[in-house]
């Protein structure tokens, strides 16, 4: 079992950038395929991207490629999602989720067991 608590989150103006932290309890996150996720008001939770266990591959949804960008360091425990030239229709609340079955990256909320409490990004315009 595995504990997420995600940190970086806040207010930037559109064209900024903001680089989140997703911090994970245990000894065996390199078991782990990580995800991020993000929930607006209103809106059904979405997959942001993935990364597999090694980081050397990740996938990321159309909305957000080319602008954020996900790394892991397994000796820290840690995943990060680094997001830039921010828009407004990125603002939500921000989650990173693991999985340990499988090796690739799913998209699926359900594919995911592990769950942070979110983080707050808000992208004014």
């Amino acid at each position: 079992q595995v504990q997420l608590v995600e940190s970086g989150g806040g207010l930037v103006q559109a064209g900024g950038s903001l680089r989140l932290s997703c911090a994970a309890s245990g000894s065996t996150f390199g078991s782990y395929v990580m995800g991020w996720f993000r929930q607006a008001p209103g809106q059904e939770r979405e997959f942001v991207g993935g990364i597999t266990r090694s980081g050397l591959s990740t996938v990321y949804a159309d909305s957000v490629k080319g602008r954020f960008t996900i790394s892991r360091d397994n000796a820290k425990n840690a995943v990060y999602l680094q997001m830039n030239v921010l828009k407004s229709e990125d603002t939500a609340v921000y989650y990173c989720a693991a999985r340990n079955v499988g090796v690739g990256v799913l998209r699926r909320i359900n594919d995911y067991a592990y769950w942070g409490q979110g983080t707050q990004v808000t992208v004014s315009s």
